[in-house]
């Protein structure tokens, strides 16, 4: 999506919803010299395919490395299908399980693409860590883990956590700071941007650049986000919103964040600036939120969707009219005679991602047949003689037979 560059300044623009900005004088330095010789600056950013989807939480720091492509900064996106193998522990309570490369390769393919919704890819640079690590042998991987020690590594707040709290630790979560660390040096990153939860690994880029004979990253962090339960937005915790959600999907579910999120979401999902947000602020929350949810389906699809998103979204909720196109799903199987549960239904028909995705919906209230709540994910529905009407959410409808 082509968009007029903004006239904001570089360091202010870095700045902008920054959390940790390690070190600020360096970036001066960095973008001085990048003005004087016309070269935008190289900008880390990765992403570990540990599962299929993006979802908004890693929207902001894509949303900031566009607002700097627009400025002339040069993106380097770094797809850590090696690193993803190893599984980052940051913020992590438990031991991740490990992917084999094969559930990686196949967890990667449409990431480029969910990254391409965001950021501009004529300025992104796209890397691959097993372009390095494929060819580490014994001998490097030995001196790379040289460079750090356990008695340091042990000072991270994830491993304090789970040590006391008597959770194990794998020695192979050791190796995964070191080697975001050392994508770094492969790339020369200027800045390397992440969560609040991944300062020590961009830390450790900055460590291994300097013992390489380069100059030490910028470390950048922003914020994390929560999801609606108030959780840390997470795929594993069911509570994410995936940037491939279809616009409609996308603004009902930005809807049903509680109001207070909005104080956060908004600087760091927007680009509106601090008086208009604190102005919607001070008015009424669903107008605010409105604003905010269509704000973010235009930063995914475009101005035209996030105009029909928000029209769909006041006709069905404000109108209480139905949409005017509905699904009509049958399901594909052999109907069971003693009846069919209705978290198998609507995980067979495609409404819910699994049958826990169902069961979950169905005990939150979050579906209905003919407008009557549903609790009870074990009920078992008979074949319907004609079509129901059944509603997963706020925005997805079928007429089932």
């Amino acid at each position: 999506m082509t968009e007029s560059p903004r006239k904001e300044p570089s360091l202010a623009a870095f700045k902008r919803g920054a959390v940790d900005l390690i070190e600020e004088s360096e970036l001066v330095k960095r973008l001085s010299e990048a003005e004087r010789s016309g070269r935008g600056l190289r900008l880390k950013f990765g992403m570990d395919p540990s599962s299929p989807d993006l979802h908004l939480g890693h929207a902001i720091p894509l949303l900031k490395l566009r607002q700097l492509q627009r400025l002339g900064h040069q993106v380097v996106l770094i797809v850590g299908d090696a690193t993803a193998m190893v599984g980052d522990p940051s913020g992590r309570n438990k031991l991740r399980p490990q992917l084999s490369r094969a559930e990686v390769e196949q967890n990667l393919v449409t990431y480029v693409d969910q990254a391409a919704r965001v950021l501009d890819m004529q300025r992104t640079e796209v890397r691959r860590n097993s372009e390095w690590f494929d060819r580490f042998d014994f001998a490097a991987l030995l001196k790379l883990t040289g460079r750090m020690t356990v008695a340091r590594m042990l000072e991270r707040d994830t491993f304090e956590k789970r040590m006391a709290a008597g959770e194990p630790i794998g020695i192979h979560e050791f190796l995964y700071p070191l080697l975001q660390g050392w994508d770094s040096v492969e790339v020369r990153a200027d800045v390397e941007f992440g969560g609040t939860d991944q300062l020590y690994n961009l830390l450790v880029g900055r460590q291994f650049q300097e013992q390489e004979g380069q100059r030490p990253q910028v470390c950048l962090t922003t914020p994390l986000i929560n999801g609606a339960d108030g959780r840390k937005m997470s795929k594993s915790y069911g509570n994410s919103i995936p940037l491939t959600a279809e616009p409609a999907d996308l603004f009902g579910k930005v809807m049903a964040i509680p109001d207070e999120a909005m104080q956060a979401w908004f600087p760091l999902l927007t680009e509106l600036e601090p008086a208009e947000i604190e102005a919607l602020l001070a008015g009424h929350p669903r107008e605010a939120k409105a604003r905010l949810a269509r704000e973010i389906v235009v930063n995914l699809h475009g101005p035209a969707a996030g105009a029909l998103a928000a029209e769909a979204f006041d006709r069905q909720f404000r109108q209480r009219e139905l949409p005017s196109e509905i699904a009509q799903l049958s399901y594909p199987g052999e109907w069971p005679a003693e009846g069919l549960p209705l978290a198998i239904l609507l995980r067979e028909l495609g409404l819910a991602g699994s049958s826990s995705d169902a069961r979950r919906l169905i005990q939150q209230g979050g579906v209905k047949i003919e407008g009557e709540v549903q609790r009870d994910p074990n009920q078992r529905l008979q074949r319907p003689s004609s079509p129901v009407l059944i509603q997963v959410g706020k925005l997805r409808f079928a007429r089932v037979s």
